[in-house]
């Protein structure tokens, strides 16, 4: 028997910082013109004032209890998907418990890249399929800024900093609420080389007064991880869409990783969904990494592009490589 799944709220926090492309011409050989034709974005959020993933994760949080009109002392489960967390230990989702004021709750970490948010809310499903009586708090963060190179063209243009976040329960949805209908996502570590983060690692040792090295910071194979994105984002969001008998004309919004508008609009074309119907904000925060779906569904819902009634297909791929996508009946 199948236990329901409901978004009851939703939240998001970018930081207050910005940084343009006329910022990122006076740090880098780059120019507007080159960065928007190439990935659409105009502005990122970054956590110039010492932000941390805890500290948006948190805004986010009450943002989505608010809207869910529930108390923080209400949660059983508290899931952080990041990359970035505050630190190794304690885990962003234990700080973040204690910044809530809660006590005695599970509380983990998840770290998938940019698919964090979808492998989040699969662990999330999972918990209320055991214990239909949870309320899981799944907040998404990365703080990206703080593992960019901003001498590396190839990648400070793609990435900001931000937050989104939904606390789930099973039961009846109400008229503000969103049932998951499903959660795919898989994985391919063959490819994991392709786009990485190793220093820091225990696969990189390094020891007191060594200096940081380039592998510390984001190193992607841009053109690979453009090819295998577009072919494994479409593929999952087709494949939900054909198990549950749907069809592109069934989809209202879809809101696919804002990793940038080349990427979004091939996925767009393969699945065969027009462009007013696929929801975008990366032109004013970047790649966000797990934030970036959460966060983009948050906005949508807000500014009222998703409306009651309507089949939402989110659609994610990250570094592992890892992707997935999902359902949302509103």
């Amino acid at each position: 028997m199948n236990t329901s799944c409901i978004i009851r709220g939703l939240g998001h926090c970018a930081p207050d910082s910005v940084i343009t492309n006329a910022d990122l011409e006076r740090m880098v050989e780059t120019n507007d013109e080159w960065i928007v034709s190439r990935t659409g974005i105009r502005e990122r959020r970054v956590a110039l004032n010492g932000e941390t993933c805890v500290d948006l994760c948190f805004s986010a949080a009450k943002a989505a209890l608010e809207k869910a009109g529930m108390q923080a002392e209400e949660l059983t489960h508290i899931i952080v998907a990041t990359f970035t967390p505050d630190a190794f230990i304690p885990s962003s989702a234990c700080t973040l418990s204690h910044r809530l004021g809660i006590s005695g709750r599970m509380a983990m970490d998840v770290s998938a890249a940019c698919s964090g948010f979808l492998y989040a809310l699969e662990t999330a499903r999972s918990i209320l399929a055991l214990h239909p009586e949870a309320k899981v708090l799944v907040a998404a963060c990365d703080i990206v800024s703080s593992r960019v190179d901003y001498t590396d063209r190839g990648t400070c243009i793609l990435f900001g900093d931000g937050a989104g976040a939904v606390v789930l329960s099973s039961g009846t949805p109400g008229a503000s609420d969103a049932q998951v209908l499903d959660v795919l996502v898989s994985s391919d570590g063959a490819m994991g080389d392709l786009l990485t983060v190793k220093g820091g690692g225990s696969g990189t040792p390094y020891k007191l007064g060594d200096a940081i090295r380039r592998d510390f910071f984001v190193e992607m194979n841009g053109r690979e991880v453009y090819k295998h994105a577009v072919r494994s984002m479409s593929s999952v969001c087709g494949e939900i869409l054909e198990k549950h008998g749907y069809t592109k004309d069934d989809v209202d919004v879809f809101i696919p990783h804002q990793a940038n508008l080349r990427i979004v609009e091939a996925v767009g074309k393969r699945l065969d969904i027009p462009e007013s119907k696929v929801f975008t904000n990366l032109q004013k925060y970047g790649n966000t990494s797990a934030a970036s779906v959460p966060l983009a569904l948050s906005e949508a819902v807000a500014a009222g592009v998703v409306k009651p009634g309507h089949l939402v297909l989110l659609g994610t791929f990250g570094g592992g490589f890892t992707w997935g996508s999902s359902l949302l009946r509103f």
